[in-house]
C-alpha cells in the first residue's frame, strides 16, 4: 500500500487493482449515481479497468490523483479523496466520495483537510479547486467548510451541466 498521507482517524492510500470489489460498490452507490454519474462500472472487469485507466493513470501522469481513504484500525476502505486534473480547470480541482454507511461520520472532512495540506505543502500548488452541482448540498457544505470560497459557476463544453466553482 502506498499511503500518501495519515490522519487521525484514517489512511489515504493510492488504489489498486485489487481494490475493484470495493470500488465497484462505491461506483454504484445512490450518492455516487446522482451526484457525481454512472461510470457504467457494474462488473468485476469493469472496475479493475476503471483503477488502471483512471485513477492509476492520473497518479503516472499528474503525480496525484483520487486516493483510496482507508480506515486506520482496519484498513478497511470507505470512501476516495484526492486530486483531479481536468482539461476544462486551470488548477487540479479535490474531489471525494463516500460510502453510504459512512456517511455523517466526519471522514471526509478530516481526509479533505488532509489533502489541501498534502496540495499545498507535498506538491507546491498554488491554487486548488472544487466543482459541485447546485444540488448537492451536502458537498457544497463540505467545500465551504473546509476554507474553499464560491467563485462563479463553470460549464465544461464536453458537459450539459453547470457547475458552481470554488477556490482556495
Amino acid at each position: 500500500m502506498k499511503k500518501i498521507v495519515e490522519t487521525e482517524r484514517l489512511v489515504l492510500a493510492e488504489a489498486e487493482v485489487k481494490d475493484y470489489p470495493f470500488f465497484r460498490k462505491l461506483l454504484n452507490s445512490p450518492n455516487w449515481i446522482q451526484f457525481i454519474g454512472d461510470r457504467g462500472v457494474k462488473t468485476n472487469q469493469q472496475a479493475k479497468d476503471y483503477i488502471k485507466s483512471n485513477l492509476i493513470a492520473s497518479y503516472k501522469n499528474n503525480g496525484y490523483g483520487l486516493y483510496k481513504m482507508c480506515l486506520k484500525s482496519s484498513l478497511e476502505p470507505i470512501g476516495i479523496c484526492g486530486l483531479v486534473k481536468r482539461d476544462y480547470l486551470d488548477d487540479p480541482d479535490i474531489g471525494f466520495a463516500i460510502l453510504p454507511e459512512q456517511e455523517g461520520k466526519g471522514y471526509t472532512h478530516e481526509a479533505s483537510l488532509s489533502i489541501l495540506a498534502y496540495g499545498k505543502e507535498k506538491l507546491k500548488l498554488p491554487r486548488i479547486l472544487a466543482i459541485t452541482t447546485d444540488e448537492n448540498i451536502g458537498s457544497q457544505k463540505l467545500i465551504r467548510k473546509i476554507g474553499l470560497l464560491e467563485n462563479g459557476t463553470i460549464k465544461p463544453k464536453t458537459d450539459k451541466e453547470e457547475y458552481l466553482l470554488f477556490s482556495t
